[in-house]
């Protein structure tokens, strides 16, 4: 079998040519370097561990300290370590040890190569040697605690992880600017794969999780470029409320099959998803009063709506109160989507539908199918815990993951049913065809999960 650091060296030197990258380049740590000192901290570590002395050395200063950045970080760098009085059993109070009173004849130099792998919150010490007593001690080997060589296990995860990363970049055409943030997103893309696989533990339903366009982004960033923090954060505008349908739902409904529904858009990257629920909404509306089924513009939303914030983010109910006052929406063929703000360009000779008023759904969810039925799609919100990592299936995340007080995405509720045994919603999404089912989202129906039934709505047209 290959060495331990050979078999490191061969991955993560290997990664660079995996993605199309130019050779990786080694970089001079500045002074002051704000890895130093825990670089220091583990030498010491490591250092005390493998050495077979009673005697504790204490990290003084540190010289030639390089790094590279591969899928993780390799440094290179020379430590000095000065005895002690401490003995072996006192490691926590090492810091506060004196140092022998001959310590400055009886320092000891080692050289270390180590593997810092951030998203296991790993270290692999490659190579350790040090001087001792004026001769070359090798301590190359790894000691029993974190030396040890990588397990297979550990070395088929990598490779997995190269491989999987490498088909992401292919199949979403991915474009890093140079090799450092290349590295960054296979770090960021190895953490999701781990938070991937704790939701698809932790699901109640019949989804399946895993690597999506999104999967190179933190959540940070992901809540920063499609989602809507104003869903949360501000109270909608108060609407009457709809009448609640006497008649009981259907067994199921979807409008899909009954021509209500456009096909998925993408908003891109812009927090605009209040848009596309309330154009879905009147989309729907306005076919059933006229039976016609148009696509509605967004762009003039993200342009003409005053009250809401573009691509930072909106209320449905704001939404429909803008388009009132403009006198209605054009078309997407007439107002393109741009996914960015522009001025304003609306024309009332341009318009395609008009609404006259909106109306606030009933919670319960009952109800909430009974009027999806009789009356078209609905305006909706959500917490988007589960999304960004979502493939297909029906997602039921626990309640405490995907709390309903939390909702920050806006989409549109085209039907319900059941599949393989489990009640769901059926959700048109705006992060294009290429995401979830076809564009489609579908989420447990009957425990309100991750809050689907506290912000619904729907314009009314007479």
């Amino acid at each position: 079998m290959m060495a331990a650091g050979g078999c490191w060296l061969l991955v993560l030197g290997a990664a660079g040519l995996v993605f199309g990258l130019p050779p990786v380049r080694w970089m001079q740590a500045a002074p002051g370097d704000p890895g130093m000192n825990t670089l220091m901290g583990l030498a010491e570590r490591e250092y005390n561990a493998a050495s077979g002395r009673e005697e504790l050395y204490r990290a003084m200063r540190m010289r030639d300290l390089r790094k590279q950045l591969v899928s993780g970080i390799r440094y290179e760098f020379t430590v000095f370590l000065g005895r002690t009085l401490c003995r072996k059993g006192d490691e926590e109070l090492l810091g506060n040890c004196p140092l022998h009173s001959l310590s400055a004849l009886m320092e000891i130099e080692c050289k270390f190569s180590m593997f810092v792998l951030p998203w296991v919150n790993e270290t692999k010490v490659v190579e350790q040697t040090c001087s001792q007593e004026g001769h070359i001690e090798e301590t190359s080997e790894p000691s029993s605690s974190k030396q040890e060589e990588p397990s297979m296990k550990a070395e088929a995860e990598m490779l997995e992880t190269l491989s999987l990363f490498k088909d992401f970049v292919t199949t979403y055409n991915k474009k890093y600017k140079d090799t450092e943030e290349a590295l960054m997103r296979l770090q960021i893309f190895a953490q999701n794969l781990k938070k991937a696989k704790e939701i698809q533990e932790k699901d109640q339903g019949t989804a399946e999780y895993g690597v999506t366009k999104f999967s190179d982004l933190t959540e940070e960033e992901f809540r920063t470029l499609y989602l809507n923090p104003l869903l949360s954060s501000q109270p909608p505008r108060p609407m009457k409320m709809a009448p609640t349908p006497t008649d009981p739902p259907p067994a199921e409904w979807d409008w899909r099959d009954h021509g209500a529904v456009t096909e998925v858009k993408n908003q891109g990257m812009c927090g605009s998803c209040w848009a596309f629920s309330v154009t879905g909404n009147i989309e729907g509306q306005w076919f059933l009063k006229k039976k016609s089924l148009v696509s509605l513009s967004e762009q003039e939303l993200v342009d003409c709506d005053v009250v809401d914030q573009a691509c930072g983010g909106g209320l449905p109910s704001n939404a429909y109160q803008a388009i009132e006052k403009l006198g209605g929406l054009e078309s997407e063929q007439d107002y393109s989507y741009l996914g960015h703000k522009e001025r304003c360009s609306f024309s009332t000779n341009k318009v395609s539908a008009f609404i006259n008023s909106s109306v606030e759904i009933p919670k319960d969810e009952t109800e909430i199918a009974a009027w999806l039925a009789q009356n078209g799609p609905i305006s909706i919100a959500l917490n988007a815990f589960a999304m960004q990592f979502y493939h297909k299936g029906i997602s039921h995340p626990f309640r405490i993951l995907c709390n309903p007080w939390m909702i920050d995405h806006a989409v549109l509720l085209v039907g319900y049913g059941v599949r393989d045994g489990k009640p769901f919603w059926a959700i048109k999404n705006s992060w294009g065809k290429d995401w979830g089912e076809q564009g489609y989202y579908y989420l447990y129906r009957g425990t309100g999960a991750c809050g689907m039934n506290t912000m619904c709505s729907s314009a009314v047209i007479d």
